[in-house]
């Protein structure tokens, strides 16, 4: 009797287990689609439940900062960049909104830090990464000695 309960037990554990993991990724699946539409507050809401479950999910700190970069919070934009660049160096498109916002400051030594990074590590994107820095050269102060 012992074992059977302890069978049923152990059974209840792993059923309960695998729905637990299951509906902590739906929160960002169903963030993801209420950014797609536009419900940034909503987005924002699934997105930090999802960070509570799944701590380095670096794609719910990239899409936060997506929602930060909409509302012009740089601030929180750059936090949750930061921390998706912590948990995947290697994330393009965090590196290119960091590109960016670095361009915004005037700090291009941290342009080119990044650029190199974001060359050896691009895909997709590569053609953005030519971009700033060909607006960096129209930018950057010239020595002229």
């Amino acid at each position: 009797m012992i074992k059977v309960l302890k069978i049923i037990i152990s059974i209840y554990i792993i059923l309960f287990s695998a729905n637990f993991a299951s509906s902590q990724e739906n929160f960002f699946k169903e963030a993801l689609k209420m950014f797609e539409s536009e419900k940034y507050d909503k987005a924002r809401f699934l997105l930090e439940r999802n960070i509570v479950y799944n701590p380095k999910d670096a794609n719910s700190y990239l899409y936060l900062a997506k929602i930060y970069n909409y509302e012009e919070n740089q601030k929180k934009e750059e936090f949750n960049l930061e921390t998706t660049l912590l948990i995947e160096p290697n994330n393009e498109e965090a590196l290119l909104m960091m590109m960016k916002i670095a361009l915004k400051k005037s700090n291009y030594s941290k342009v080119r830090k990044l650029s190199v990074t974001f060359g050896i590590t691009c895909k997709n994107l590569c053609d953005e990464n030519d971009q700033i820095l060909d607006s960096l050269k129209n930018i950057e102060p010239k020595n002229e000695s």
